[in-house]
């Protein structure tokens, strides 16, 4: 029997990889013999770095860079088993954990920090960058990205602008001659599963703003202030991004990076299936168990287990796929026309959250073991 495990993290409480190492480890007690393939998952969300350093026998990287209210710090971000290809989470450098209640202000906050993880990365000799964009602090549009990049963005008078959504409205032209030759050398593959556009009603400043610190007055400004952005760019570079599904992730950071590198929008979790080889090492599988903290309806929408579980019956149609979770919520039902088979809640009873993440570790294992008892 071969068996697939491929669970994302588990959040707050067990990595992806300490996910299927207790899931392998439930399964061993039932099935000591069978064939195992243990390949940790991400999304393109928190945990991808340490998933696909995890699954591809990767190795971290530092780099002091500035967070999103221009302060060092030490970010972290992957160097995956070829050597080659890097893995980014914005939210390392310029993620919303670096700002609070006091400090939250998308007309100051940047992604400047990002850029400096980038360019790192290409200097390490990352000629592929996949880099996820959720969680972050800002809405600069990537002109702090691009900037760290060598890309100069200048006022009337020929001054840099300010960092931040605010200093756009500054915006009067473009330079480009200064980039890193490196740039234009490395493939970046954005992993997102947002679609909206950088500016209007769904855009950036309006739907994101507001979690960001945008306060009623600033979301008109900054949803301005990206819009003429994205004219300058569309002048510049003759790219038009105002309206690009998914432009308006991060805070406009896909913007930013479709303008300024060779880049593309992805499914986050097709990354991930890609990078791991999870179809590769799917093939003949009998079983595949995955999961993470919550199974509900919206896991259909391009979430780990719903790319798992396609992936693998795209591998093996007759492989049973299973899905684990810490709370399985409403609208599961549909799932099970999508390619998961079935779903298990692994708490044992009714617990406060603090328990249940303590003891997630034990329970994933006990319910593997039990799922296959009533398989064997």
């Amino acid at each position: 029997m071969k068996i697939v495990i491929a669970p994302d993290s588990f959040k707050g409480s067990l990595t992806a990889k300490q996910a299927a190492e207790a899931i392998h480890t439930g399964l061993q007690r039932v099935f000591p013999e069978a064939d195992y393939e243990i390949v940790p998952m991400a999304d393109g969300g928190e945990g991808t770095v340490q998933s696909l350093v995890d699954a591809t026998q990767g190795t971290f990287k530092r780099a002091d860079v500035l967070n999103p209210l221009g302060e060092t710090v030490s970010a972290e971000y992957g160097l995956l088993g070829d050597q080659r290809t890097a893995v980014i989470e914005m939210a390392a450098a310029s993620g919303i954990q670096f700002i609070n209640d006091e400090t939250k202000n998308p007309l100051i906050t940047t992604t400047y920090g990002t850029g400096q993880l980038m360019l790192d990365a290409m200097h390490h000799g990352a000629q592929e960058i996949v880099i996820g964009i959720g969680g972050s602090a800002t809405t600069d549009g990537g002109q702090g990205m691009a900037e760290a990049l060598g890309v100069k963005f200048l006022n009337s008078a020929g001054d840099p602008i300010k960092r931040g959504g605010g200093g756009l409205g500054e915006l009067a032209s473009i330079d480009v001659s200064a980039v890193d030759p490196l740039v234009a050398q490395t493939k970046i593959r954005i992993a997102s599963d947002v679609t909206n556009p950088l500016v209007g009603p769904k855009g950036s400043a309006a739907v994101f703003g507001p979690q960001k610190g945008a306060t009623p007055e600033m979301v008109p400004v900054l949803d301005a202030n990206l819009a003429h952005y994205a004219a300058i760019i569309k002048q510049t570079l003759g790219k038009d991004l105002a309206d690009y599904p998914g432009a308006g992730a991060a805070g406009g950071l896909g913007a930013g990076l479709l303008a300024f590198t060779q880049s593309q929008m992805e499914k986050g979790v097709e990354i991930v299936v890609r990078e791991t080889h999870l179809k590769e090492r799917a093939v003949g599988a009998d079983l595949a168990f995955t999961g993470e903290g919550a199974i509900d309806f919206q896991t259909q929408y391009g979430k780990t287990p719903m790319g798992t579980a396609q992936a693998v019956k795209a591998a093996s149609p007759h492989a049973k796929v299973i899905g684990v979770a810490g709370n399985v919520g409403e609208g599961i039902d549909q799932l099970y026309d999508l390619g998961i088979d079935a779903i298990f809640g692994i708490l044992p009873g009714v617990v406060d959250l603090p328990t249940a993440i303590q003891t997630g570790q034990a329970n994933l294992a006990r319910t593997a073991e039990n799922i296959a008892r009533v398989i064997k």
